[in-house]
């Protein structure tokens, strides 16, 4: 065969492959659930009292939205380019007609834009600000995040995890003390159940904790020594992280918001395995706490799905 030849061949053969991606890919798009408009609206899910506000039990987190997706780089670009404003904004919605009444994010010109574009559609959830790790280079940010109204502010949980293990406390309680001078309700996000230990025994002025199930902060050091010396790629989920987290949950006198329920989609195999990945939380954590959840529509309707299970199990 010529090299003409090959080569025409080859580029048939690109082309095919090519066509079939994009018939995947628009079978895919076509997979995508029932709209906000078409869907029947749910009863408020269960609730919890966060200072003078009720939140439902189930919080819309904005991981998948934004490209968090703790699992690798062409994930989380693939979840970007996929939740355009219209499609969060019909996802949020959506989250708020299946009984969803609120709504945490990290804080980005991106999330404040939707959050925006939400509120101008008419949309009524409760807002959950998160700050970003480098807030403590940064702390003129919180005035500009209470500015949009949310219902509370807490520092990142990796900023506080490394104020912690670097013995700088004292920055993080200034960060909590310009919080609270904003007005809105003071949260304390952790990956590290010592933090959330310390919190409590300090009696820190935090309204709220915010408690990753799994201690992803957790050195590179200390996983080899767990690991036998062995230094894992990417973030280690360990099955004996979340019953340490979830003691810490139990002795805490205020709310909490666990989440990484669902280990950031390690644990969605099956339906079974979904709800009893809830079942284990609501659990473990006390009546007054609740639970966020990052959800991801393009394949199925997980905002209706979660909640359905949430309105079982918590009623």
């Amino acid at each position: 065969m010529s090299s003409r030849s090959r080569t025409s061949r080859t580029r048939r053969h690109f082309l095919q492959q090519a066509a079939t991606v994009a018939t995947g890919a628009t079978v895919i798009g076509k997979l995508n659930p029932v709209s906000a408009a078409e869907a029947k609206p749910q009863p408020l899910l269960p609730t919890v009292k966060l200072g003078p506000h009720q939140v439902t039990r189930l919080i819309i987190g904005g991981n998948p939205i934004y490209g968090h997706s703790h699992f690798n780089r062409i994930l989380s670009q693939y979840m970007v380019a996929w939740h355009t404003p219209e499609r969060v904004l019909e996802l949020l919605k959506h989250a708020e007609a299946n009984g969803i009444n609120t709504w945490q994010n990290s804080y980005a010109e991106r999330t404040l834009s939707d959050l925006d574009a939400y509120r101008a559609a008419g949309g009524k959830m409760h807002w959950l600000s998160l700050g970003k790790p480098d807030w403590d280079q940064k702390p003129h940010l919180i005035e500009e995040a209470a500015r949009r109204k949310p219902i509370g502010i807490a520092p990142h949980g990796a900023l506080g995890d490394r104020l912690h293990r670097e013995r700088q406390t004292d920055v993080l309680l200034t960060l909590l003390k310009r919080i609270r001078d904003t007005g809105v309700l003071v949260g304390l996000s952790a990956h590290n159940p010592v933090l959330i230990e310390l919190a409590e025994e300090k009696n820190w002025p935090v309204d709220y904790y915010m408690c990753c199930l799994y201690y992803l902060t957790r050195p590179r050091d200390e996983l080899r020594k767990l690991l036998s010396g062995e230094a894992p790629l990417g973030e280690i989920y360990l099955e004996s992280d979340p019953p340490r987290m979830y003691k810490a949950i139990k002795a805490t006198r205020k709310p909490c918001l666990a989440y990484k329920v669902l280990a950031a989609g390690r644990k969605v195999e099956n339906p079974g395995q979904i709800k009893d990945a809830f079942k284990t939380a609501f659990q473990n954590i006390k009546p007054t706490d609740a639970v966020i959840v990052g959800m991801f529509q393009q394949l199925s309707d997980q905002v209706a799905h979660n909640a359905a299970i949430v309105r079982e199990i918590a009623s």
